[in-house]
């Protein structure tokens, strides 16, 4: 049986990371995604990248109607390996430490974490209000990674494409999804000395 990520794409900006993390998914051997696109995702992802919901669909292997409480995530009998939501936005963040689990995306949250499945979000706001670092700390304090799409720099990018591509490697590699590709920091060559 293949392993199973859930993959939520909500309204903040930064859609992009989901839809590459769904379209790197497609290459990992022995995984499956599935997808829970909110209606505010769907609509931004048309702002930033004129994908329709139909076409961000085909990019995943399962896709939910965002409302569709009976869907198979919403058991934690179902197996998966977690669930990443990228982009979250404020609203979802501020969903997961009360766990309302009034749509699917929202029950997704509240079953991996009650089932001690990893969830990792990608936070999309800035400047940050205490409310949002407020949301961030309770969700972290349930199990969850917050992990903000931050550039690294480090990998001497080229393009806003290998920027992505780097988050969303490092997003993968906490799923034990490891991509050959990513820069990984290897240190500084010489001495401090002879570095500075």
């Amino acid at each position: 049986m293949k392993k199973r990520l859930i993959v939520g794409i909500t309204g903040a900006t930064g859609a992009v990371y989901g839809v590459e993390i769904l379209r790197t998914l497609k290459s990992a051997e022995g995984w499956e995604s599935h997808l829970v696109l909110s209606d505010a995702g769907a609509l931004n992802a048309w702002h930033e990248l004129k994908l329709k919901r139909k076409e961000i669909e085909k990019l995943a292997d399962v896709a939910y109607h965002p409302k569709d409480i009976a869907a198979t995530l919403s058991s934690g009998s179902y197996l998966t390996e977690g669930m990443v939501i990228a982009p979250c936005s404020m609203k979802t963040l501020a969903a997961v430490a009360p766990a309302p689990a009034d749509d699917l995306l929202s029950r997704a949250v509240d079953v991996v974490l009650k089932e001690r499945r990893r969830l990792v979000i990608l936070p999309r706001e800035t400047p940050l209000n205490l409310a949002h670092l407020r949301n961030m700390l309770a969700a972290t304090e349930m199990g969850a990674i917050v992990f903000p799409p931050v550039p690294a720099f480090y990998a001497a990018p080229k393009s806003i494409e290998d920027l992505v591509a780097h988050t969303v490697a490092r997003v993968l590699d906490l799923f034990g999804i490891h991509s050959p590709r990513l820069a990984r920091w290897q240190g500084l060559k010489g001495t401090p000395e002879e570095r500075g």
